[in-house]
């Protein structure tokens, strides 16, 4: 019996060490996406959790993107999530030497508290998340400074649709010699099968 209540409690306590491992920040792409080199000389694509940072074309997505470089890249950081988004992302809390960078972030203004995927995460950090942004929105602080700054999946809502005209329009045309940029400033034409090929 009491080997049994051992495994039973080994095996519940597996996860909480597999959703989290030390890894170091080798890049960083904007202010809620990393790279990571694991212990296996692995690379693995963060998206920070919580959170939502300007895109690269947005006004202050430079900014996020360093405020992000300061806290993370080129140090070894806790990386603290199981999930995978749709691009194979492993969402996560990106923690160095005590910082939680994803808070960082919010607090700073560069990033918003993403709302939309609060339940999925325990209350009391969702609760510190939006009282983050809050503090940051009436100190002006970061891209608040901007009485109209646009929430990032307004702008890529609204980015889609003007690059979904721009293709239907044949402005992406690659026997045109013509080309379009994507939303993280890749360049690309669309081929005759409908495919997009990229070039940078």
């Amino acid at each position: 019996m009491t080997i049994m209540i051992a495994t039973v409690i080994a095996a519940t306590a597996l996860p909480a060490f597999a959703d989290s491992f030390t890894a170091k920040v080798i890049g960083v792409s904007d202010g809620d996406t990393i790279t990571v080199l694991d212990a296996t000389k692995t690379q693995i694509k963060i998206r920070l959790s919580g959170i939502d940072a300007p895109e690269s074309g947005q006004a202050f997505g430079s900014n996020s993107k360093k405020a992000l470089s300061d806290c993370a890249f080129g140090k070894a950081a806790t990386i603290d999530g199981d999930k995978t988004d749709r691009y194979g992302r492993t969402i996560a809390k990106v923690i160095v030497s005590g910082t939680d960078c994803n808070l960082r972030q919010v607090q700073l203004g560069y990033a918003w508290h993403f709302k939309k995927y609060a339940s999925e995460r325990p209350a009391d950090e969702s609760r510190q998340y939006a009282a983050a942004e809050n503090a940051a929105r009436a100190a002006k602080s970061g891209l608040w400074a901007d009485p109209k700054a646009e929430a990032p999946w307004e702008w890529r809502a609204s980015h889609a649709e003007r690059l979904e005209a721009k293709e239907s329009n044949g402005d992406c045309d690659c026997a045109a010699g013509k080309q379009c940029t994507g939303k993280r400033g890749g360049m690309y034409c669309v081929a005759d099968s409908g495919a997009r090929r990229y070039t940078k």
